[in-house]
């Protein structure tokens, strides 16, 4: 590991002024991807500036009926809490389908939305990654794409983004919520993460020293039904092959909200927009839901050995949409 230098905020002031002072600086959190990337020597931050005891890591009431998490909150506790078990169920799913235990009590909230992929070109400095080192070229084109994507892909980068919980985050129409030198922002998390296009080396639309200090959960879709479904090579501790995020909400026997993400499938969240216009008004039917998903996953591009992502992602978004309809039924 190269040496670098550590420094502890005590405040999110004083984390974006020392981000400004020392060029190629990183936040660290629970460092459970950073650090790795580190020993591997994809990352060489000069600086590390902690900001894990920031005071961040809470989970409250917004007036609107919303929810605020803070960056800092770990993720078990995240997935443990009662507003969020209750309310947005699917981000409980999420975050427990992801990692292990012991990765979800050291992960944050802002970490999580950070994590870089888990592309093997990427994690090895003796391969070409665009990602990694702009122009070298993308490995994993004409390599061993499997686990890469079919959605949003560009020549220069066919990488996936790993987080589960980001995908129920988009589906719900959470919001990142950022402070830097300019101030305070908020961006929706389904426009957050970048596909990759000509530079694939941005992974996100955070601007240079800006920090994520909390995530917004909207009263919009408070107590509707969520769900999330993952398929992945073993059992637990794995990343997605392909998953599926969706809210439903069924009023007089139609679709009045229908809100659904793929993961697994591309550089971000992958919100099925196509999908969702098409359930609006429609019966929730078997025939509406396969009608409704074989339209966005007609516009998949897979790679050469990655096509079964495609009926992967179709069964998986048939099941939860299914399994959710008859939650949403008005009561007699």
């Amino acid at each position: 590991m190269k040496p670098f230098a550590y420094l502890r905020a005590g405040s999110v002031e004083e984390a974006v002024d020392a981000h400004a002072a020392h060029p190629g600086a990183r936040y660290l959190g629970g460092g459970t991807n950073l650090i790795d990337l580190m020993k591997l020597e994809v990352e060489r931050p000069p600086v590390l500036i902690d900001v894990s005891r920031l005071p961040l890591e809470g989970v409250r009431e917004l007036p609107e009926g919303g929810l605020w998490a803070g960056a800092t909150v770990r993720n078990s506790d995240l997935a443990a809490h009662p507003a969020v078990r209750d309310r947005y169920p699917a981000l409980s799913e999420a975050l427990l389908a992801g990692a292990s235990g012991q990765l979800r009590n050291v992960a944050t909230t802002g970490g999580n939305l950070l994590q870089r992929t888990r592309c093997p070109y990427f994690q090895d400095v003796t391969k070409p990654c665009n990602k990694r080192e702009p122009g070298s070229g993308c490995g994993a084109l004409e390599g061993v794409h499997r686990d890469h994507a079919v959605f949003g892909h560009s020549r220069h980068c066919v990488a996936t983004h790993p987080s589960d919980m980001a995908v129920a985050l988009a589906a719900l129409d959470a919001r990142v919520e950022l402070y830097g030198t300019e101030g305070r922002r908020t961006v929706p998390v389904a426009e957050f993460h970048r596909l990759p296009g000509e530079h694939p080396e941005r992974d996100t639309e955070i601007r240079p020293g800006e920090l994520i200090t909390g995530v917004v959960l909207p009263a919009a879709t408070a107590g509707l039904p969520s769900a999330y479904r993952k398929a992945r090579d073993r059992a637990s501790y794995a990343f997605a092959l392909a998953s599926v995020a969706a809210v439903l909400e069924v009023a007089d026997g139609v679709v009045r909200r229908a809100a659904i993400a793929f993961g697994g499938v591309a550089h971000r969240p992958w919100r099925a927009r196509r999908a969702e216009e098409a359930l609006v008004g429609a019966a929730p039917t078997e025939d509406a839901f396969e009608h409704a998903v074989d339209l966005e996953l007609a516009a998949a591009s897979p790679l050469r050995d990655n096509a079964f992502k495609v009926p992967l992602t179709r069964g998986l978004a048939l099941d939860v949409l299914t399994r959710l309809a008859p939650r949403t039924a008005s009561p007699a």
